[in-house]
């Protein structure tokens, strides 16, 4: 977004959303709930999981429904017309692996959750949302980034027993640790990867923050204070993923902000690189403990498994699972762990895969091998079409955020756990939003602010 503010043509403030919609809204509210529903499992009432969930659905189906009701889904017609399609197809599929004895009504019903409703809540909302809707977005993940970070610092130099690292009705030994003695980070989530899965999402918006034109001091230290959370809190992460994603995608900005930048803006553009990267390196400095315990954990995993494996494994699926697909698949949403909870009464592990490539072809069958296609295809259109506005805006924020979406499509676990399934549709939300408001600002001019 550096650049968008030197091509950006303001449209008069009397045009301009002055609040937020009710999109804008149930948005937030859904935003909300992913983050803060695991310190209240954590912390509160673990009995409070089901509840929440089942508000957090229900509002990302409203939101469908309002976007559908008030003809917002028509500003995305051919992607509309495609969504339809599709849940066509997998809801006749799911209706046929019932038939075939493959599945069960409740897991069919889990499946379209796992498989549809967070799909249709990012189209609906970068439909039905307007800027201002989309700006308070953007500063909500940044708001939350910045409470997350010192949270997780404080988790990281606390032992493993404290209260802030165990779950109300858990212990010591169940707490995920990096190395002995040092916990990996959860922030506000209840599990380690959904910490990891947030950074991921994140990143690519704080580096929106870092290349917006400041106009006040105070959006300045704003946006330093954010990459200060964000390079704190991955690198205390404990994370492998945490750490590879965040180490790439700011290499990938810095480069990125060079490479997009005006030519009259070169040297400017290379500055804040620099000290961007010294910046960096401070932060690596004061944690550098950290990045000692999480270079041990790197050396543990490659100890135990192959890295090269791991990241195929993670990307494409468990190579076992191609001789166990069959033609009809398990059921659409069985290899998921609300299913596996469901069926057993634990959701300790996946029943099918833990990959997701492998859980979507186990799940689907022939059906499961078309959803990666239509995966890929997706990805291949929204990348080539972000670096096109890339291009045009001389800023490197819509390409960062869908290649993160990218990342995040092909590897995030969405098929299998909850929070994972709840955050790619954010992730899905903000990539379609960059669509519809290409020179967008974050900060914009005092007589248009929203």
């Amino acid at each position: 977004m550096s650049a968008i503010a030197h091509t950006t043509v303001q449209a008069p403030a009397s045009s301009r959303a002055v609040s937020l919609s009710r999109a804008g809204k149930l948005f937030l509210a859904v935003f909300l709930i992913i983050v803060f529903e695991g310190s209240v499992r954590k912390w509160v009432a673990s009995a409070s999981t089901l509840p929440l969930i089942l508000l957090r659905d229900m509002l990302a189906l409203m939101l469908v429904v309002y976007a559908w009701r008030h003809g917002h889904l028509r500003r995305h017609n051919k992607i509309t017309a495609a969504m339809l399609a599709w849940t066509c197809v997998v809801v006749g599929w799911g209706l046929l692996q019932l038939v075939g004895g493959q599945s069960t009504p409740v897991v069919f019903v889990i499946g379209l959750r796992f498989w549809l409703l967070y799909i249709w809540f990012a189209v609906a909302a970068a439909a039905a949302m307007n800027e201002a809707d989309y700006r308070a977005a953007l500063k909500a993940a940044a708001l939350v980034m910045l409470l997350l970070a010192p949270l997780a610092v404080l988790q990281h130099y606390s032992p493993p027993g404290a209260r802030i690292n165990t779950q109300i009705d858990g212990d010591e030994e169940s707490v995920f640790v990096a190395v002995v003695g040092v916990v990996r980070t959860t922030g506000t989530f209840s599990f380690t990867s959904g910490y990891a899965t947030y950074l991921t999402m994140v990143a690519p918006l704080v580096f929106g923050f870092l290349g917006a034109r400041k106009r006040t001091k105070f959006q300045l230290l704003f946006t330093l204070a954010l990459f200060a959370a964000f390079a704190a809190g991955a690198l205390v992460s404990g994370s492998r993923t945490a750490a590879i994603t965040s180490a790439g995608l700011l290499a990938a900005y810095l480069v990125g902000r060079l490479l997009f930048s005006k030519a009259r803006n070169k040297v400017g553009a290379a500055a804040a690189v620099v000290v961007i990267g010294l910046l960096t390196a401070l932060f690596a400095y004061v944690f550098r403990d950290a990045i000692g315990i999480t270079q041990t954990r790197f050396e543990q995993a490659a100890a135990a498994e192959n890295f090269t494996e791991r990241v195929l494994t993670v990307l494409f699926g468990e190579p076992w699972v191609l001789d166990l697909v069959t033609w009809l698949g398990y059921g659409v949403g069985f290899g998921s762990n609300l299913a596996t909870y469901v069926r057993t009464g634990s959701a300790d592990v996946f029943a099918l895969a833990e990959a997701e490539g492998g859980r979507i072809l186990m799940e689907g069958g022939l059906l499961g091998f078309a959803y990666i296609g239509v995966k890929y295809l997706v990805l291949a259109l929204g990348v080539t079409r972000s670096l096109k506005i890339s291009i045009a805006t001389n800023s490197p924020y819509a390409l960062l955020v869908w290649l993160t979406t990218a990342l995040a499509v092909v590897s995030w676990p969405a098929l299998g756990q909850l929070t994972a399934n709840a955050l790619l549709g954010l992730m899905l939300a903000y990539a379609l939003l960059v669509f519809r408001y290409p020179r967008f600002e974050i900060f914009p001019p005092r007589a248009s602010r929203l």
